[in-house]
C-alpha cells in the first residue's frame, strides 16, 4: 500500500496555495499550511478532504520555515512536497514607487522564499527524496517596464531554483519552477487598475489552473524532471 504524501504550503491563506491545498487534500496528500492569519488559514483548513496541521506566521521571521518542517515531522511523521508560494508584489514608476513596500517584497520574495528553499531542502537531500516546487513568475524570465523590483525578484528564485536543481540532480531530490502568467488572485488588490484591463488580457489564468499544473508536476514518475513549467492565459504577451 502507497504510503500518504505531505506537502507543506507557504502562502495559503487564499488564491494560489490555497487552491493547491484544495488540488492536494483531493488527491490524498495530508498538508500543512502556512501564512500569516490564524483565522483565514482556519478558513481554507474547513474546506479540506483531511484536516491539516497549520502554522500562522511571517516567513520574513528566521524561523518560521523551520517551524513549518517540524510542524510536517511532528503531525505526519515526514515531509515530502514543499510548495514555495508566499509572495508579493509592488511596481511602479521610479518618481512614484515606495521603496520601503520595494525592500519588504524583496525580503518576502527572496530572503523568506531562499530560506524556505535551503530548510526544506537540506531535509530532503538528507533523506534524498522529496520535492520543492518553487512559486516563480512569467517575470522570472521577461522584464516588463516598472516592474523591474519585482521581476527581479523573480530572477533570483529562477537563479537559485536551477543551480540547486543542478547541485541535486544525480538523486532523488526535485526542484520545479512555476512561472505563471497573469493569475486573478489577490495579489492585486490594491491596484487601481487591475492589470488584466491594463494589459488586455480579458481571460486571466484562475487560481485552480495554476493548482491543476502543480499537481500535475507532482504526479509525474520519479525518472521525469520538470525544471521549468510556464503556464500563460490567452492573450497574454511575454
Amino acid at each position: 500500500m502507497e504510503q500518504i504524501k505531505v506537502a507543506v504550503i507557504t502562502g495559503a491563506t487564499g488564491g494560489i496555495g490555497a487552491s493547491v491545498a484544495l488540488a492536494l487534500s483531493g488527491a490524498g496528500y495530508r498538508l500543512v499550511l502556512g501564512g500569516r492569519s490564524e483565522q483565514k488559514l482556519a478558513a481554507v483548513a474547513s474546506r479540506l478532504d483531511a484536516e491539516p496541521a497549520f502554522v500562522a506566521g511571517d516567513l520574513r521571521e528566521p524561523d518560521t520555515p523551520a517551524r513549518l518542517l517540524a510542524m510536517a515531522l511532528a503531525r505526519f511523521g515526514r515531509c515530502d512536497v514543499c510548495l514555495n508560494n508566499a509572495g508579493a508584489i509592488e511596481v511602479g514608476r521610479i518618481e512614484e514607487i515606495d521603496i520601503e513596500r520595494v525592500c519588504d517584497m524583496a525580503r518576502l520574495n527572496v530572503e523568506a522564499t531562499f530560506r524556505v528553499a535551503y530548510t526544506f531542502l537540506k531535509h530532503f537531500a538528507k533523506h534524498d527524496a522529496g520535492h520543492l516546487v518553487n512559486m516563480s513568475s512569467v517575470m522570472g524570465k521577461k522584464v516588463r517596464a516598472t516592474a523591474g523590483a519585482y521581476a527581479g525578484t523573480k530572477f533570483a528564485i529562477e537563479a537559485l531554483s536551477e543551480a540547486l536543481r543542478m547541485e541535486l540532480s544525480h538523486g532523488n531530490v526535485m526542484i520545479s519552477n512555476i512561472q505563471p502568467g497573469l493569475v486573478m488572485s489577490g495579489l492585486h488588490d490594491r491596484w487601481d487598475v487591475h492589470p488584466s484591463q491594463a494589459m488586455g488580457i480579458p481571460n486571466p489564468l484562475q487560481p485552480e489552473d495554476i493548482a491543476r499544473t502543480v499537481l500535475f508536476v507532482l504526479q509525474q514518475p520519479a525518472h521525469v524532471r520538470i525544471p521549468q513549467l510556464m503556464i500563460l492565459p490567452r492573450d497574454h504577451e511575454i
